[in-house]
């Protein structure tokens, strides 16, 4: 679009015009993105930072101190292990956030103390047989409280 706009021609209809040319050569056919949903975010208020959150996003970065970032995967963590199908999976979960956990204690990042230790597998393996063990509660059953 190199034309300029002729004299005396509205602006608001040299546009259209222009727009409906290129539609009907078929220049926006094929666009990227086209019939898929906005990027979430869109709707929301003016953020100056948008483009630094986007592309920590994307790069898996996060704005937490380390220490604050490994009491959040901790506590994930322990919920994921809690939830796990398998004591093997238990195990595994726990055992790959407690060295997280131990290389933090021995080497200690700037920022907030971790204030964590290591979990107890044992225990957190006993708690999820105990939660296997009960079976969860009917909705619909009454309850001896009920009664």
């Amino acid at each position: 679009m190199t034309e300029r706009k002729p004299p005396g021609v509205p602006f608001d209809s040299w546009v259209d015009r222009q727009i409906q040319d290129a539609q009907a050569r078929g220049e926006f056919d094929g666009l990227t993105g086209a019939g898929k949903p906005l990027p979430a975010g869109v709707d929301s208020s003016y953020d100056e930072l948008w483009w630094i959150k986007r592309k920590m996003a994307r790069e898996g970065l996060s704005a937490l101190p380390p220490a604050l970032a490994l009491r959040k995967e901790a506590e994930d963590a322990l919920a994921a292990a809690l939830a796990a199908p398998s004591e093997f999976t238990v195990r595994k979960i726990l055992t790959d956030v407690n060295v997280k956990i131990r290389d933090m204690m021995f080497r200690p990042p700037p920022g907030p103390p971790l204030g964590k230790k290591p979990y107890d597998v044992e225990a957190v393996v006993e708690e999820w047989r105990e939660r296997r063990r009960t079976p969860p509660a009917d909705p619909g059953r009454p309850t001896a409280a009920d009664a």
